[in-house]
């Protein structure tokens, strides 16, 4: 058995090291004052000063920022109350159905999303810009936080909600004061999930950018192919960053409210 866990963390580790080294590897690189990633001269920030001075980058950050923010909020709310609405679906096969077509969202390749996306924005009318990307962050985030809220629903006994209504509390007292409260790890974790996927989808967001509007992860590809460029690491290593503190953020959270939990 002990043989076994040893192996069982070598594996774990070396997961990790081949996920984690070419992020490393890149971010270390970023903060080198040549212009290669083949040979480190000296540390610098130089090539984050070329960020924040380029305005157009500046715009670009924002621009990924508020959509991840907007369509995390968006997705969440939806979400949340789609997967109140999936529970209390009486019919079983109603519900497996529904939850079927949920899954195949997050399974489905980004590709296809993103192609199914501009042909509706499209014949819609919408123009291609801040608006589409919103609305398609948003709408491939709600099966993200419908699966993060569905678990803590499915372990809450329905005798809370007959205990309110014995009290006289409306349906709406049930909700705020019931539900929700109970439910609120699963509508946190269901955020950040839905903050995370916003930030570094590429895909979809490819598909329904339209000009003179562009989000970081399209302008990362966009500076790539235009040659190996430092900027690039340090643009990068921004994201990575951000995305670091958000789940470091969504993790003290979590243990903040599972310790307060146990108090009580």
């Amino acid at each position: 058995m002990e043989k076994l866990n040893k192996r069982s963390k070598l594996y774990l580790a070396l997961v990790f090291v081949i996920l984690y080294a070419p992020i490393l590897f890149l971010v270390f690189y970023s903060f080198n004052s040549g212009d290669s990633m083949t040979n480190f001269k000296s540390f610098t920030f130089a090539h984050y000063k070329e960020v924040f001075q380029d305005s157009r980058l500046i715009v670009i950050l924002i621009n990924t920022v508020v959509i991840a923010l907007l369509s995390a909020l968006i997705a969440t709310i939806i979400g949340t109350l789609g997967s109140i609405g999936i529970v209390s679906i009486k019919n079983r096969k109603m519900r497996n159905t529904v939850l079927s077509l949920n899954n195949i969202l997050i399974v489905s390749p980004d590709v296809i999303i993103g192609a199914s996306f501009l042909i509706l924005f499209t014949m819609a009318g919408i123009k291609l810009g801040f608006m589409s990307v919103l609305l398609s962050h948003a709408a491939f985030s709600i099966p993200i936080v419908v699966l993060m809220v569905l678990p803590k629903l499915h372990e809450m006994s329905s005798s809370l909600i007959d205990a309110a209504l014995d009290l006289g509390a409306s349906r709406r007292d049930i909700l705020t004061r019931v539900i929700l409260p109970y439910v609120k790890p699963g509508i946190f974790a269901g955020f950040f999930m839905a903050l995370t996927y916003s930030l570094d989808d590429f895909a979809v967001t490819f598909f329904v950018t339209g000009n003179g509007f562009s989000t970081l992860s399209v302008e990362i590809y966009s500076m790539a192919r235009a040659g190996v460029s430092l900027t690039v690491n340090a643009l990068s290593g921004l994201v990575f960053f951000v995305t670091l503190l958000l789940v470091l953020g969504y993790y003290f959270i979590t243990k903040r409210q599972t310790r307060s939990g146990a108090h009580k």
